[in-house]
């Protein structure tokens, strides 16, 4: 019998044990596991595992676009300032800053009710600059926190992966459910790290950066 390991979280399914509690018996193999079946911690799909112990096959290793940096200075929009400042915030509070916070966050208020609406909003285009982040953006960023050595930088990036990973299954999911998936079911956010949950009870710490989840914030729809 096999183990799969969860790349989001580090779940391990052993298919010697199941999951009784959830009604999956013991020897219940990894094939047998319904199709939309998603990992009890972090929610992840059957996609984002990987059988513990296999060897991954030699591939032709692809080469990363290397991301181009324009020297001229771009001016933010609204919505982006607003990103910003809400960063900004959070990084205050962390510093135990809180009226530096508060004028953060007030910024941060200020420029997301000026900010104009999307022009052309596209679900595929959204999804489209996830898949380009993990194929192209964090691979960059990766490499130059490696040839410098900064670990911080490659926590966060560890963080950051597995966060897009989520979101990439959550979009996929969404293409297929539509807004069924939200039905009689809670969305949140891990305010540390943005790691998304769809459901109703919350696991004890995050799957991704381990704060407990009173570090969660509910997304309450408009």
């Amino acid at each position: 019998m096999a183990k799969y390991v969860c790349t989001v979280c580090g779940y391990i399914y052993d298919e010697a044990q199941g999951i009784p509690e959830a009604g999956i018996g013991p020897g219940t193999r990894w094939q047998d596991l319904p199709d939309d079946w998603v990992c009890p911690i972090c929610g992840a799909p059957k996609g984002e595992f990987e059988k513990q112990g296999e060897s991954i096959p030699a591939v032709e290793k692809k080469q990363i676009p290397i991301t181009k940096i324009s020297p001229e200075m771009k001016e933010l929009s609204s919505l982006e300032v607003s990103a910003l400042c809400s960063n900004l915030a959070r990084g205050c509070e962390k510093q135990y800053q809180p009226e530096a916070a508060a004028l953060f966050t007030e910024l941060a208020d200020y420029f997301k009710a000026a900010s104009a609406p999307a022009q052309d909003p596209d679900f595929d285009q959204l999804l489209a600059c996830v898949e380009k982040d993990l194929e192209e953006g964090l691979p960059n960023a990766n490499g130059a926190a490696s040839t410098v050595k900064d670990r911080g930088a490659l926590r966060a990036l560890v963080w950051n992966e597995k966060v897009t990973r989520i979101l990439k299954s959550l979009l996929t999911r969404y293409q297929k459910e539509g807004d069924a998936m939200f039905d009689k079911t809670g969305v949140y956010v891990c305010t540390i790290c943005g790691f998304v949950y769809i459901g109703d009870k919350l696991p004890e710490v995050c799957p991704v950066c381990k704060v407990p989840n009173w570090k969660f914030e509910k997304v309450e729809g408009r």
